[in-house]
Order: C-alpha cells, then sequence, then structure tokens
C-alpha cells in the first residue's frame, strides 16, 4: 500500500474540526516555519521538494513562488484555485469537504513563505456548502491564534477569506478567476504581465490549487528531500486521483507518482478493475479536457513499456499515444461506451463553458458541437470528420487562455484513435439512433474495438 501525505487521517473522529486535526498532528508546519524558518527556507523546502502544480499545467510550485515581484511598500496575496469545474476532477472537494484544516493550514504557512497577508480561498459555487465548512473552520482557526495579528508571537499577521464564484467553468482559469474576485466578468488576461507582478489589485500574486497548497504542509514537516523521495524522476510525492467511470470502485486515491498505470487500474486497493468484467476500451487519465487514449496505450506505451501514472509516461510519444495527468480526474470506458457520444458532450460542455472573448474559441466550440451532434445523431457525412479535425487545430492555440486547447484535444484524440467509430455513424446511421447501440454485440463485431 502507498504511503499516504494527505489523507492519511481522513475519516478519523473529529477530524474536521480544530481539536480533532491537532490531535493528529495538525499545524506543525505553522509552528514550524513561524517559529524556525525564515520565508526564504519554506520557498527553497518547497523547491527541494519537486512538488507540481496539481492543478492541471504541472509547474514547479517553488519556481513559481520565486517568480513573485517584491516591490517594497506593495503587498502581496496567495489566493487558492477551488474553482473545481474540470468534468472528472472532485479530489479538491473532497479535502476541502472532509479535512478543511489542511487546506488551512497549508494557506497559512504558504502565505508566510511568499510575505501574504491578506489571502484568499476561491471556491466554485456549487461548492457552497463546502465553502461554509470551510468558514468553519477559518473561525476555529482565528479563534485559536492561527489566523490574525501576530500569529504564534512571530509578529507574522495573515488574514484569510473564502469567496464563493458563480459555477463559471472559465474562472478555473487563474487571470480569470482574479478578475471575478475583483468584482468583474471572469475573462482571461492577456499575459505578461503575469500575476507574480500584476496579479489581484494589480499586486504580485501566486494562485495555487487545493492540492498544492495541501501538500505544502507535509513538504515543510518532513523537508524537501524527504517529499522528494516519493515519485519518480520529475515527478515527485503523492497525487490525488478521482476516479470514476467504468470501474468497479470509483472515489478518491492517493497514490506515489511511480505507481504502474495497470496497478492503478486493476488493483483492488484502488480502481478494481473494469465494472462488469468488460474489456477496456479507453481511458481519459486527467480530466476532460486532456486527450483520450486507446486502452491498450494507456498500459503501455508506444514502445511496449509499461505506463507510469506520472507526469512523463502519461504524455510519453505526445498525443500520438500519450496523454497528460492533467487535474487527475481519471475515468475509464469499457468496449460498450460510444467515443462519439462522448466527444460531443464533452464540446457541448466547453461551448457553453467558453467566455467568448476569443473568436476561435467562442465560434469554433459552436461549430464542432453542431457537427458532433450531427454526427452522433445519424445525419453525418464522411467529410464532416476532416471539418471537425480542420476545426479543433484552428482552434488549437490561437486563443487567450487554454479552455480552446482543452476545448480542440478531446476531438483531436477522438478522431486520431477511433476514426473508426465516426466512420461508422456516417456510414450507419439508423444503427447509432439506438441509445444502447455500443451495448450490442452485433455491432462490437462490426467495428474495431480497441480493447
Amino acid at each position: 500500500m502507498g504511503r499516504k501525505l494527505l489523507l492519511e487521517h481522513i475519516g478519523k473522529p473529529g477530524i474536521r474540526g480544530l481539536e480533532g486535526y491537532r490531535a493528529n498532528g495538525g499545524y506543525r508546519s505553522v509552528e514550524k516555519a513561524l517559529k524556525t524558518m525564515t520565508p526564504e527556507a519554506v520557498v527553497d523546502e518547497v523547491k527541494k521538494s519537486g512538488l507540481r502544480g496539481r492543478g492541471g499545467a504541472g509547474f514547479p510550485t517553488g519556481l513559481k513562488w520565486s517568480f513573485l515581484a517584491k516591490p517594497p511598500g506593495v503587498p502581496r496575496h496567495l489566493v487558492c484555485n477551488a474553482d473545481e469545474s474540470e468534468p472528472g476532477t472532485f479530489k479538491d472537494r473532497y479535502l476541502m469537504e472532509f479535512i478543511p484544516h489542511l487546506l488551512v493550514e497549508g494557506m497559512i504557512t504558504s502565505s508566510f513563505a511568499l510575505g501574504a497577508n491578506l489571502s484568499y480561498i476561491y471556491i466554485r459555487g456549487e461548492y457552497f456548502y463546502v465553502a461554509r465548512i470551510l468558514e468553519q473552520a477559518i473561525a476555529e482557526a482565528y479563534a485559536a491564534g492561527w489566523l490574525g495579528k501576530n500569529i504564534l508571537g512571530s509578529g507574522y499577521d495573515l488574514d484569510l477569506h473564502v469567496h464563493i464564484g458563480a459555477g463559471a467553468y472559465i474562472c478555473g482559469e487563474e487571470t480569470a478567476l482574479l478578475e471575478s474576485l475583483e468584482g468583474k466578468r471572469g475573462n482571461p488576461r492577456i499575459k505578461p504581465p503575469f500575476p507574480a507582478v500584476k496579479g489581484l489589485w494589480d499586486r504580485p500574486t501566486v494562485v495555487n490549487n487545493v492540492e498544492t497548497l495541501a501538500a505544502v504542509v507535509p513538504i515543510v514537516n518532513e523537508g524537501g528531500e524527504e517529499y522528494a523521495k516519493l515519485g519518480i524522476g520529475k515527478s515527485t510525492g503523492t497525487k490525488l486521483i478521482s476516479a470514476g467511470g467504468h470501474i468497479n470502485k470509483p472515489g478518491v486515491y492517493e497514490i506515489d507518482l511511480s505507481l504502474p498505470a495497470e496497478e492503478f487500474l486493476m488493483s483492488d486497493e484502488y480502481c478494481g478493475g473494469i465494472s462488469g468484467g468488460r474489456p477496456l476500451k479507453a481511458v481519459v487519465p486527467g480530466g476532460s479536457s486532456v486527450p483520450i487514449i486507446p486502452g491498450e496505450l494507456f498500459l503501455k506505451t508506444a514502445k511496449g513499456e509499461p505506463r507510469l501514472m506520472s507526469y512523463e509516461s502519461l504524455s510519453d510519444g505526445g498525443f500520438a499515444s500519450g496523454s497528460m495527468l492533467g487535474s487527475g480526474g481519471f475515468y475509464a470506458y469499457n468496449d460498450t461506451a460510444c467515443i462519439v457520444r462522448s466527444t460531443w458532450n464533452h464540446t457541448r460542455f466547453y461551448h457553453h463553458e467558453s467566455c467568448g472573448q476569443c473568436s476561435p474559441c467562442r465560434e469554433g466550440t459552436g461549430w464542432m458541437e453542431k457537427v458532433l451532434h450531427r454526427i452522433e445523431h445519424g445525419g453525418g457525412h464522411m467529410e464532416d470528420i476532416d471539418l471537425l479535425w480542420d476545426m479543433q487545430r484552428k482552434i488549437e492555440g490561437n486563443t487567450i487562455c487554454p479552455l480552446g486547447d482543452a476545448a480542440a484535444w478531446p476531438v483531436a484524440s477522438a478522431i486520431r484513435h477511433f476514426r473508426d467509430e465516426f466512420e461508422f455513424h456516417v456510414k450507419y446511421p439508423t444503427k447509432v439512433k439506438d441509445p444502447n447501440h455500443f451495448a450490442k454485440e452485433p455491432f462490437r463485431k462490426e467495428v474495431k474495438m480497441y480493447a
């Protein structure tokens, strides 16, 4: 069984409250940082740990922190991105709901490291009940002296607030989040300048997601070098995975990043195998925005080597044979799944959530949704497949923020790996009108499957 750093105390009596959290070693990182370390020393430990941002991009956290501008007399801010809106991802909600003080502790220690005296947790509107849990934890922290003026007599002050968003996926992009936090429409900003130079209210700002900030706690407690011993290569430490789809044991799992992909999918400790005992058809390993890959390419790289659940291994070979770890929103498809229907569903989401600021994304996502709807509902033409390919190519890389890429990659990878299914929809429109057509044996004999 892999080591747990973030989920070790989940489920213990009273762990949601301050008393139960403290009884299990809570707030040790705050004591250590404020009493025995300088802010620069905390940043150095995070650099040594090799921690990469757990929100999707995987950028080295310590390096990101080191970019923070420090003009004299100008306040700095830390903002937690708890706008967890990526379809298939729910691990941040799990942390905030069941062990909220872990995030609060991570916010305090990280804010100290960055010299921030006013920090925010920006949480998605649909997590309203989770926001109330966080507010209760913050109130307990204030009452016990972990927040407010002169924390632990160190001379360090910190105020922490929860801000509830309006339920917009685009606000998961850090600059759109900052616009929303300032009370504006959540449109991404053109970069540069980057938030580290001009962020919240044009002040230097660091934006990290929930899991990233929670991971700072064990890094400071145990030291960056100890944390870096977990994982493999540049994929250090542990990672939370939101597992769903056609698996026997959906849920949130904390894995060592050196874990073999097949073990994660098939072992009883984690996903427990494919539901119904059916063949594995495809996997989306990192949330709806990352490329879908056939089952055999998830289990082994293009070179035939066992694939690992690491940043590097999942992207091995590029999008031709790999994908991305992304936000850790993992879901598997068995052989009854319709890839065309799934791709259409994803594209509907990105069309709905586009802010409309960039015309390639605003118009392109709508066009892709219409063409995919036509193919899925029996009215497609063979040239529609190439049209879709051309559309996604013209969206990718041509927008201010990554939402355009997020919309393009699922379409590109579905056509790249499952073009025969698109062709089947065009050739046999009457068969695909049946919502259960992929569950029928005759169909599975007519189209090549990636089992």
